[in-house]
């Protein structure tokens, strides 16, 4: 099997044919080569992130007040928020799912605007039956990724005598049965998970996946919801089992604005700059700032992802420009050249300002930031016995450097291990505060200096963010960790050990392409085995 579609214009080949047939089985099982097994990665059912479900009904029902966000528990980020090896449904989550279902649809049917581009037709009065089907087929479809059943139409139709019945002072309780239908689907397992099932090959355990099941995953990975009507037609014409036909079908989702907005969420996940402690002001101004790089790294230029680290400009207005004390551009807003020291998304006040602690910069914490998710080394736990809710040293003391405060930790043996791991990586950027503007001294204590001299533990010392990326970029492990990252997105988990040809696979290509992110993203999704899944232990 071959890998697939290359945005760049380069097609795939392969021997996978679509039916359009939703979960319809077939009679034979296809040819699966044992060394292609080990190439699909172990996956099961993935319940939606709370971000998702917010997009999705957004999409479905025009609710744009993150009802999610508002009824349900916060997702755990790892660094991701779809990791489905911790997602747990208690009572009390899917009692706020039906809480949060009544709500939705509720408010749906009491805004005419929304509730006439929901019901695909304008119904002839509370019995109009042929309307109220459609309303279901077309809802239904959308919702539950794929076509109806007729015998599930059926199922949700008798919810129009129902509501008649339930409420016969009503002169007109069409939208009665429609909000009930709603509340139903909504809290479908059908439209909560992910569910892929797929039919068998000749490989134990693994599956190829129908087209329907190929369009969740391509909008899901993309755009972070459900797959729209455009996608969800390419599956009925069987567009995306074949990966030379998926590949269209994967640049014109690429070519969506939706995908820039997920990938603007993946980043602020990774890099953990997601509710940075800042105003709104300088915090949306950072946020333009970073997207902006992001947009022309991946997006615009198709450059090599190694210019997100090594950008010589950042993208600021003039109160960012004054924040950072860099010139003011042209027109109020757009491009002007970093101060020295600086180069990249490492020097953004976003970046900068995430991971701080005690009010302050936290140099361990910026340690495990760059260590995890650009290195993937991962960095033990301290011992229970550490008191980790305090800083070192003693801070009150008015003659103690933050400096010497934090080399403190290598004297004690159970400490300088892992703190000598980290706290040499943030001390290279302690010249730089939690709102990421350049400072000489400790704050509020100008008789100390700061040295802003720092090492990447095996590489080489440094000093600010410019030299922080070249080291990085030197130890050879960012563009594997980079992948790593995507992978974990893309799978809902880490991958293990075991699945070391699955990241060879990505990266290989992701280095054969020159580090172009959107040509991983588009190769990624139109491999040929991105239609297979394989069951947990096969």
């Amino acid at each position: 099997m071959a890998t697939g579609a290359c945005y760049k214009g380069g097609g795939g080949d392969g021997d996978g044919g679509g039916s359009g047939s939703g979960t319809a089985g077939t009679d034979t099982e296809e040819e699966m080569p044992p060394e292609e097994v080990e190439l699909v990665p172990q996956s099961q059912s993935r319940r939606m992130s709370q971000a998702e479900l917010d997009q999705t009904l957004a999409y479905l029902v025009g609710d744009l007040t993150a009802p999610a966000g508002y009824f349900l528990s916060e997702d755990q980020f790892t660094p991701f928020d779809n990791d489905y090896q911790l997602q747990q449904v208690s009572r009390t989550y899917v009692e706020s799912m039906e809480l949060m279902a009544i709500d939705v649809a509720q408010r749906l049917v009491d805004d005419p605007q929304r509730r006439g581009v929901v019901v695909p037709c304008v119904p002839s009065g509370a019995g109009d039956t042929e309307c109220f089907r459609e309303f279901i087929e077309s809802f239904g479809r959308l919702a539950l990724r794929r076509p109806l059943r007729p015998e599930e139409v059926d199922a949700y139709a008798t919810l129009q005598s129902f509501a008649t019945e339930q409420n016969p002072a009503v002169d007109n309780d069409f939208y009665t049965a429609v909000k009930l239908v709603v509340q139903a689907i909504i809290q479908d397992p059908e439209f909560l998970y992910r569910l892929e099932v797929g039919t068998p090959t000749t490989a134990e355990g693994v599956y190829k996946l129908d087209d329907f099941e190929i369009a969740a995953r391509i909008s899901f990975l993309l755009w972070g919801r459900t797959p729209d009507d455009a996608l969800l037609a390419d599956a009925e014409a069987g567009r995306l089992s074949d990966p030379a036909d998926r590949a269209a079908v994967i640049e014109r989702v690429l070519g969506d604005d939706r995908t820039r907005d997920q990938l603007h969420r993946y980043h602020a996940m990774w890099l953990g700059y997601r509710g940075i402690p800042h105003g709104p002001e300088l915090v949306d101004a950072f946020s333009r700032e970073t997207t902006a790089l992001i947009d022309r790294v991946v997006f615009d230029d198709q450059a090599s992802y190694l210019e997100l680290f090594t950008s010589p400009e950042t993208y600021v207005d003039d109160f960012l420009a004054d924040h950072y004390g860099l010139p003011r551009p042209a027109g109020g807003e757009g491009w002007v050249p970093y101060a020295e020291g600086r180069a990249g998304i490492l020097s953004h006040g976003s970046v900068l300002a995430a991971f701080s602690k005690f009010t302050d910069t936290s140099p361990t914490q910026r340690g495990i930031l760059i260590s995890e998710r650009l290195q993937c080394i991962q960095i033990p736990q301290p011992p229970p016995e550490v008191d980790s809710d305090n800083p070192p040293g003693n801070p009150d003391d008015p003659t103690a450097c933050k400096e010497d405060r934090y080399l403190a930790h290598q004297e004690i043996p159970s400490c300088a291990g892992c703190h000598g791991m980290m706290d040499p990586i943030g001390m290279g950027l302690e010249n730089y505060d939690i709102a990421g503007v350049y400072r000489a001294t400790d704050d509020g204590k100008p008789e100390c200096t700061i040295s802003g001299q720092g090492a990447l533990p095996g590489v080489g010392t440094f000093s600010g963010p410019a030299e922080l990326a070249s080291r990085i970029i030197e130890s050879g492990q960012l563009e594997r960790c980079v992948t790593e990252h995507y992978l974990t997105y893309a799978q809902g988990r880490a991958p293990t050990s075991e699945e070391a040809a699955v990241v060879d696979r990505v990266y290989e290509g992701f280095a054969e392409g020159d580090y172009d992110f959107l040509q991983m993203m588009a190769s990624y999704a139109g491999d040929e085995l991105f239609g297979y899944r394989r069951e947990p232990g096969t």
